[in-house]
């Protein structure tokens, strides 16, 4: 169950999760809503992101769907926040 401010939060962005019907948003999982945040969000959305599930609870979501056999991140994308949260998180 998301907290009142990650709903907000996905409210805020809702525009990226724009195959999901609206009245589903509010309920998507942390791994979803980690993947299009780093993969579409801005500067801005991805900090709020990192005040709201703390930083190295988004990395390890992050390494754990980048470690996978099928990734939906892109390959920049993988790089850069690899190279981020070795220096930043944990």
């Amino acid at each position: 169950m998301n907290t009142p401010e990650i709903k907000q939060f996905i409210t805020e962005n809702s525009s990226l999760f724009w195959y999901i019907d609206e009245d589903k948003k509010q309920d998507i999982n942390h791994e979803v809503l980690v993947e299009f945040i780093l993969n579409y969000g801005n500067e801005k959305s991805v900090k709020k992101l990192f005040d709201l599930l703390e930083i190295n609870c988004v990395a390890d979501i992050f390494y754990k769907q980048t470690t996978n056999l099928r990734s939906n991140y892109f390959p920049q994308v993988v790089n850069f926040f690899n190279l981020y949260f070795k220096r930043h998180a944990h």
